[in-house]
């Protein structure tokens, strides 16, 4: 890949799904980097149906569609972070993997989206397996919620002490970090994160807030990780500053529609 370190502006480009209330996904990755002063670009992996209600509809592109979107702005534009979201299925999941790898793509956050935070899952176990076994090894971080964290480890996660043999068996599977998110853990862990790199643990706590408006917050705490790698920022500062942002997009989370409404992205603004 061409060196393009030297542009002012730094870019970053979001490979995920499309969110047509604008909560997650692709509207919330490109949000989130508005809000960092990075350029956003986007490869669309697939265009959802959904609302502050739910999911009605999901239609899965071409994987080959999926790499021209990744190809035409890394080769023309070039990106200092990636970050990938909702890949649905086996064969995007390989084509995305081809093009980090042909690309070179550095800087990548795997935000793996095959639980909700609710504990469904998302996409199917032959995904599961192919995202675990061929994107992970590729990752500069992965972030992990409580329930993909359990189907990577193997084991069930009730206490910190779970989390950090969660967080190490994770790292095991090849990527260069963890951070296991515990925004579903119960009473006073619910928002504990462990960050685990291979030589040492951390666990990274913020404020809890109160709100029914969550929608879209682990597709803006992976952005944000991206947003700040793309800026020169370390990763483990890239993390607490993701953090803090999301904290702080929760404080202005917006309550619009009959159900579970977004983080406020452009909280300054309100």
């Amino acid at each position: 890949m061409a060196d393009f370190m030297d542009s002012s502006i730094p870019v970053a480009l979001t490979i995920a799904g499309s969110d047509s209330g604008g909560g997650a996904g692709i509207q919330a990755d490109l949000r989130t980097f508005a809000f960092h002063c990075v350029h956003g670009t986007s490869a669309l992996t697939c265009v959802t149906a959904q609302n502050t209600l739910g999911v009605m509809r999901v239609d899965a592109l071409l994987p080959e569609a999926v790499k021209a979107q990744v190809e035409a702005v890394v080769e023309d534009i070039g990106v200092q972070a990636t970050k990938t979201g909702m890949l649905l299925n086996q064969e995007i999941i390989l084509a995305v993997a081809e093009e980090v790898q042909v690309l070179g793509l550095n800087n990548l956050v795997v935000d793996p989206v095959m639980v909700s935070r609710a504990g469904v899952q998302l996409i199917d176990d032959v995904a599961v397996a192919t995202l675990r076994d061929v994107l992970l090894p590729m990752a500069s971080i992965v972030t992990p919620n409580i329930y993909e964290a359990q189907i990577f480890a193997g084991i069930d996660i009730n206490s910190i002490d779970d989390m950090r043999r969660a967080a190490e068996k994770i790292y095991n599977l090849g990527p260069q970090t963890v951070l296991l998110k515990g925004g579903s853990m119960r009473d006073e862990l619910r928002g504990t994160d462990v960050w685990f790199d291979g030589d040492r643990f951390a666990i990274l706590r913020t404020l809890t807030v109160e709100t029914g408006n969550t929608h879209g917050t682990g597709c803006t705490l992976s952005a944000a990780i991206a947003a700040n790698l793309a800026q020169g920022k370390d990763l483990f500062s890239a993390v607490k500053l993701a953090k803090n942002y999301v904290t702080n997009a929760l404080n202005y989370a917006l309550s619009i529609g009959q159900g579970q409404g977004p983080v406020g992205h452009f909280f300054p603004l309100l």
